[in-house]
């Protein structure tokens, strides 16, 4: 999280660190939160439970998810055998990647001249509100690679994204169509398909021909709804040209 919140949500998964057992449960260290959660010893694993020590050690690090919060008394329970193989493993990945972006916008923020840690806050709490998470940060705002281009501090943005572009290799989203365009009308020839076809392009569609009347659409972004917006603008601009070509378009699945 960019700023964290004081508790977790209800069904969140949360690292943890196994502090204290005792006869009927555990208190575990919350690693994001640094608060303590309780777990029930049912909360475990699955199936009476002898000796709680065969299952769990002090120190022990896992992925739990949270069962129970109280937030006037700010209590909180967690369950192990409620998260699931995959979700451990998300999780532990998620977290991983989520501190991996953090520093390097910690170190951008250094390398921009703000050593001030009021100002570094001042920073996080602008980027929160758009975004929740740097990960969100990096994968949901690019634009031309610009990921904090909606900062103030045009310095930290710049630097910020050279980091970026230098360290991570993004994924990038594509979605392909086929479609089908011919013309309708005897005033349309070559230079009104050519026209439309240009104009997709511009929006940075590339525009392959299979042979008539059949042409293939490929769109990219930083994200899948970037990726399909671009072919819903390129959908526009043939609607332009309705009176005099007609156009059929299908999505090809991966």
């Amino acid at each position: 999280m960019i700023l964290q919140k004081q508790l977790p949500d209800n069904q969140e998964l949360v690292l943890i660190r196994i502090k204290k057992i005792m006869p009927h449960g555990a208190y575990a260290e919350l690693t994001e939160y640094g608060k303590d959660a309780y777990l029930p010893i049912s909360e475990i694993a699955s199936g009476w439970i002898k000796n709680i020590h065969e299952f769990i050690k002090e120190g022990q690090k896992d992925v739990a998810k949270v069962i129970s919060v109280d937030k006037e008394k700010g209590s909180i329970d967690i369950s192990l055998k409620k998260a699931t193989t995959r979700e451990k493993t998300t999780k532990q990945s998620e977290y991983n990647l989520e501190k991996r972006y953090e520093k390097l916008f910690e170190q951008a923020a250094g390398i921009s001249g703000l050593k001030d840690k009021k100002d570094i806050d001042a920073l996080k709490s602008e980027a929160a509100k758009k975004v929740s998470t740097y990960t969100e940060l990096i994968n949901n705002t690019q634009e031309d690679r610009k990921f904090t281009s909606f900062l103030k501090n045009k310095k930290f943005s710049a630097v910020f994204d050279e980091i970026i572009q230098k360290n991570i290799k993004l994924k990038r989203y594509i979605v392909t169509y086929l479609m089908e365009m011919q013309s309708c009308s005897p005033k349309a020839g070559v230079s009104q398909i050519k026209e439309a076809l240009a104009g997709i392009e511009g929006l940075g569609v590339s525009v392959l021909y299979l042979g008539a009347p059949r042409y293939r659409l490929t769109a990219e972004g930083g994200n899948y709804l970037e990726a399909e917006e671009k072919i819903k603008l390129a959908r526009n601009i043939l609607d332009r040209y309705s009176g005099v070509l007609s156009f059929e378009m299908k999505k090809r699945e991966a």
